[in-house]
């Protein structure tokens, strides 16, 4: 996927850049079906992946009023979002973005319950990340729902990523932190399933309360240049954190144990396959 000059410019003036329809709609209900498997499955064995805490700060309560359901990683428990990284389009994309060497760093999912999902508050994730260019590392955002503004869709603030916010603990997380941004220069990011947002480290965002009557989530892969700590992140953890992009790629084998570089296709099929047998 060639983008054009002035999707170029936006990204690195705005610090973030959308696409509707970047999934399929094959794609897409993959992806759906797969992460609702893996919800399924998280929530079967009691785990407790309510990141929300309760408003008057107690602690989480997986069937109560706050509910941010957070499964990360994603590709240690499936084959799709291991295939997922080295899609083409992908990589095409995260390339002329950051740069053409580059790793996975992170893969995670945030699933919002009807009425009582909750948002994840204002943050920029170079206050995690601290690389010296917050242009050189992007975040992917994949609506795997309809994403709107009742439903608690991603707010971004373009530009921002030219500023640096303090951040504090957030009292209503787990382990999260947060800023407090100028939020009257925020843009809400509707987008069918299957759009895509990317947006650079140094960009503040949130999502809202869901306060629709139906589920919403959405997937974010990160990105880095191995110039700015890809490699190191790397080797902190091999097995989760693929080189995409550079010469020590070996299209997932060198960290899965097998190539899942050009198998995209092949695992969505898969995963729609084993929906209709089921």
């Amino acid at each position: 996927m060639q983008l054009s000059k002035a999707q170029l410019h936006k990204f690195r003036d705005d610090g973030c850049i959308w696409f509707e329809a970047f999934f399929t709609p094959r794609e897409t209900r993959a992806l759906r079906l797969e992460l609702t498997r893996m919800y399924d499955v998280e929530l079967k064995t009691g785990r407790g992946i309510n990141c929300a805490v309760q408003e008057d700060g107690t602690t989480r309560d997986d069937h109560g009023k706050r509910q941010n359901l957070q499964v990360i990683p994603l590709n240690n428990r499936s084959d799709l979002h291991k295939a997922l990284a080295f899609n083409p389009k992908v990589l095409s994309v995260v390339e002329q973005l950051i740069g053409d060497d580059f790793t996975l760093v992170l893969d995670q999912a945030f699933w919002k319950p009807p009425k009582v999902g909750t948002g994840t508050n204002w943050h920029q994730d170079n206050a995690y990340f601290k690389i010296a260019d917050p242009l050189r590392g992007t975040a992917m955002w994949i609506a795997i729902h309809d994403a709107n503004v009742e439903n608690g869709c991603l707010h971004v603030i373009p530009g921002s990523h030219r500023e640096s916010y303090p951040h504090y603990r957030d009292p209503l997380s787990d382990h999260h932190i947060r800023c407090d941004p100028p939020e009257d220069r925020a843009v809400p990011v509707e987008l069918k399933a299957g759009g895509v947002v990317f947006f650079c480290y140094g960009v503040a965002h949130c999502t809202k309360t869901n306060r629709s009557d139906s589920d919403r989530a959405g997937v974010a892969l990160h990105f880095l240049h191995n110039d700015f700590g890809g490699v190191e992140k790397s080797k902190e953890d091999i097995t989760t954190r693929p080189m995409l992009r550079g010469p020590r790629v070996t299209g997932g084998e060198a960290e899965f144990g097998e190539r899942f570089e050009g198998r995209w296709e092949e695992m969505v099929e898969r995963v729609l396959a084993q929906a209709e047998n089921s």
